[in-house]
């Protein structure tokens, strides 16, 4: 298995039959990772799993994330321990509390995502080494749940939050935080140090942080960063000015002056060349090297590389693998 802490992240607009194919190049190219997801309504995050696990032989394959309220606890349980017996010591799945426009289209937003994160992540640890359920929270109820297929040894949960209360959470009751793209070596800094509060809270000793990151690579540097930048503002828009990812920046008020005057296109073209540095991994093989390297050291356990450009995305991995890796090993 790859030393390398960069993983490939398969985007959710990637058609299903491409999922394998994609997964199985990530690890021939030597990705020590390869991520899924589930964004609602595109592939399944846990059959995307499935797909990339049986596709390769080695590899860690993530999921980040689930929402804790998409599927009762019990559900989840059921399918996590499903692929991590098939697939032992690979599989790590991300529970969070869901993005709200997806959950209020299902009617299943939960009235406190706090307790909702807390009651699943609880639960399925449970069920997973073999418990019998009996409870009654906020969000879920268990009448006698037990899996019929346990698991023996025991599956990294992680979670994908971004708030204070929620990282120190993740860091009371997870194995690992899903950090989100747009997640820089500051926010590293400041979320790393709830989480640290929550761990020592719930008495764990380690914790993952794979790291998310908006990607692009090419041997003309400012053709990479340029490409970067509209899904930069996209995500910008869409977590709004006030943020936690770019508030230990100090560009929040930067950022929702730029929406007020023109909207996402207008912050696709003005936002500082400091914010696709510091927000994403994009430039020559030497600027990509550089930035996985500066979030490493600033805590991520491993970095996992989202090509902006789909039609391009299997030669910019392969570029990053070629060009990069040995200056990382």
């Amino acid at each position: 298995m790859s030393h390398i802490p960069v993983g490939a992240f398969i985007a959710t607009a990637t058609q299903p039959e491409q999922i394998a194919p994609l997964a199985r190049q990530a690890e021939q190219l030597g990705y020590s990772e390869v991520w899924v997801a589930e964004d609602y309504f595109c592939y399944g995050g846990f059959t995307g799993a499935a797909l990339a696990l049986q596709a390769t032989t080695q590899v860690s394959v993530g999921l980040g994330v689930v929402a804790s309220v998409a599927r009762h606890p019990a559900v989840t349980a059921m399918e996590i321990a499903t692929l991590a017996r098939a697939y032992p010591g690979r599989f790590m799945p991300g529970i969070g509390h869901g993005v709200p426009f997806w959950t209020d289209q299902m009617g299943v937003t939960a009235k406190s995502p706090l307790s909702a994160l807390t009651e699943a992540v609880t639960a399925i640890r449970g069920l997973l080494a073999g418990s019998t359920i009996d409870s009654e929270g906020k969000q879920f109820a268990f009448h006698s749940v037990a899996l019929s297929h346990p698991v023996s040894a025991p599956v990294p949960i992680l979670t994908g939050v971004l708030g204070p209360k929620s990282l120190k959470l993740s860091g009371k009751i997870a194995d690992g935080t899903v950090m989100s793209v747009l997640s820089g070596t500051k926010y590293l800094d400041v979320a790393l140090g709830h989480i640290r509060e929550g761990m020592a809270d719930g008495g764990r000793t380690s914790h993952l942080a794979p790291t998310f990151a908006l990607f692009s690579i090419d041997k003309d540097s400012e053709a990479a960063r340029a490409a970067v930048r509209p899904p930069i503002a996209f995500y910008l828009s869409a977590v709004g000015p006030h943020n936690p990812l770019t508030a230990p920046f100090g560009y929040n008020d930067q950022i929702g002056t730029l929406l007020e005057r023109g909207g996402v296109d207008l912050l696709a073209r003005e936002m500082p060349d400091e914010w696709i540095t510091e927000l994403a991994v994009a430039g020559d093989p030497d600027e990509v090297a550089e930035r996985i390297s500066s979030l490493l050291s600033a805590g991520a356990t491993s970095v996992v590389l989202s090509p902006v450009r789909q039609e391009s995305a299997a030669a910019q991995l392969r570029l990053c693998a070629e060009a990069v890796f040995p200056s990382l090993g």
